[in-house]
């Protein structure tokens, strides 16, 4: 295996991007596929074949880390706690180690995000970092002195199964989440919650993705309007809610709704109205990396980390 190539995929609920780095972080290749839907075996198939055709462009047999919503047990070694659910309940390093027939590194892709940001990215100047994804589904990373903190059940950062906070009587008891409960902070900050939000208001039967839906307020819909306006609020309230707990010296967006620039100013301006104290001082920051900084952090993972390590 090559001591120089690192190659890192990112298996997200909509997209699997593959990316391969040199050893100082060029990227020499990277490429995006949509995600099966609903077929696990599949999933690790595409996994499998976009290594095979990174590997086979640059002529060499690399190192591997994948990000992955959701992590797998520490008891079990299975997958839990994934937005992908059609994970859970399997093996899937193992799978995806068996099909590439060498050890591989995964990690929860909030986790590699925020590794990235906080290494050479965004907050690479900042101790304590979180970093959010906004995307199909919600989660967090939380580094610390470029170490990310898994947490004793592995769970650190799962800040998009905690309840919105402060709802409002129309917010409760909230839309349904796979997880079981109602309410949560996914269910309303990632992407189809702003979506299904937004085609509730306007009473369609259906709506396009998050850009049509920005593009339509930008243009003075009132009802594209008024869901960009809930969303910053919600969103708001649930930053709010983690710099009260964790005072992190910033906050680096990630996921397809990090896209929306309106959101760093937006969110910095509202943040008074929440937070415990008389100044917030904490950034909301665009990833320097892009939307796809988690498969850049990915690809670190194995056989060693750039400039971070992961923290038991």
């Amino acid at each position: 295996m090559s001591e120089r190539l690192r190659i890192g995929v990112d298996l997200g609920g909509t997209k699997i991007e593959v990316i391969a780095l040199d050893p100082s972080g060029v990227p020499l290749l990277r490429r995006r596929v949509a995600t099966p839907a609903r077929d696990y075996d599949a999933i690790v198939e595409t996994v499998g074949e976009l290594v095979d055709e990174a590997e086979a462009e640059l002529g060499e047999r690399a190192s591997v880390g994948v990000g992955t919503p959701g992590a797998p047990s520490r008891r079990t070694g299975l997958m839990h706690n994934a937005n992908s659910t059609v994970l859970i309940g399997h093996p899937l390093g193992r799978d995806i180690a068996r099909r590439l027939g060498r050890e591989i590194r995964l990690e929860n892709d909030a986790n590699c995000f925020a590794l990235s940001e906080a290494s050479d990215g965004a907050a690479s100047d900042a101790s304590c970092v979180v970093g959010v994804i906004l995307g199909t589904g919600v989660g967090s990373g939380i580094v610390v002195e470029r170490r990310a903190l898994r947490g004793r059940n592995a769970i650190a950062g799962e800040w998009g199964h905690n309840p919105l906070p402060w709802p409002a009587e129309s917010e409760r008891p909230g839309p349904a989440c796979y997880c079981g409960k109602y309410g949560c902070i996914e269910t309303f900050l990632s992407g189809p919650g702003l979506v299904r939000d937004y085609a509730r208001a306007a009473r369609a039967a259906e709506a396009s993705g998050v850009p049509a839906i920005v593009a339509a307020a930008d243009a003075g819909d009132a009802a594209a309007t008024a869901a960009i306006d809930r969303y910053y609020d919600r969103l708001t309230r649930a930053l709010a809610a983690v710099i009260n707990v964790l005072d992190p010296d910033a906050i680096v967006l990630g996921g397809g709704v990090s896209n929306v620039a309106a959101l760093y100013e937006e969110i910095p301006r509202r943040l008074g109205a929440y937070v415990f104290s008389d100044s917030i001082e904490t950034p909301v920051l665009p990833p320097l990396h892009g939307d796809s900084s988690g498969v850049r952090g990915a690809a670190w993972l194995w056989p060693g980390i750039a400039k971070a390590a992961l923290h038991g």
